[in-house]
């Protein structure tokens, strides 16, 4: 296959903590499983923070900590939700470590995360990532098969 200048290159997005992947259709929330806000997957994190799954800017931080957006560099606008009913806890168990407008890199910290204090107090600690302008249907979307999340190393979707 030729190379072509004009077509451009897949976006890698890397998990932002480490865990168990699970495919979207397993997260017990219908807003997610359903696909309401877009494509994706979930990790059932098992330790650390949530760093940056892309290179691209902080466009969204939810005043309570639990969910943060990234735009991509290529357009794509990703949603980390932290755990499942997580606003309730009105932030706590969330410290923010970027403000909006910052430029991030892959791996960078964005929330430092209590999972002892979300899973004793929050529905879940499953954490949706979601492509939510994925429903333009101008691109594609693969989701990885791998079921090991780790953090920065594992591709878990792939935009083209």
């Amino acid at each position: 296959m030729r190379w072509n200048p004009f077509k451009k290159a897949a976006l890698q997005i890397y998990t932002p903590v480490n865990g168990e992947i699970i495919p979207l259709e397993k997260v017990p929330d219908p807003v997610f499983s359903e696909k309401m806000i877009g494509e994706g997957v979930a990790i059932i994190p098992a330790k650390g923070n949530i760093c940056a799954p892309v290179e691209g800017t902080i466009i969204q931080i939810a005043p309570t900590r639990h969910a943060i957006g990234i735009l991509a560099k290529d357009g794509t606008e990703i949603l980390i939700h932290i755990g499942l009913e997580t606003v309730a806890l009105k932030g706590e168990g969330f410290k923010t470590a970027v403000s909006m407008g910052d430029k991030v890199l892959i791996g960078q910290l964005l929330i430092e995360v209590d999972w002892e204090y979300i899973s004793t107090n929050a529905k879940s600690t499953v954490t949706p990532i979601v492509i939510t302008n994925s429903q333009k249907g101008d691109r594609q979307y693969t989701i990885t098969e791998e079921k090991k999340a780790i953090q920065g190393k594992t591709v878990i979707i792939i935009v083209s």
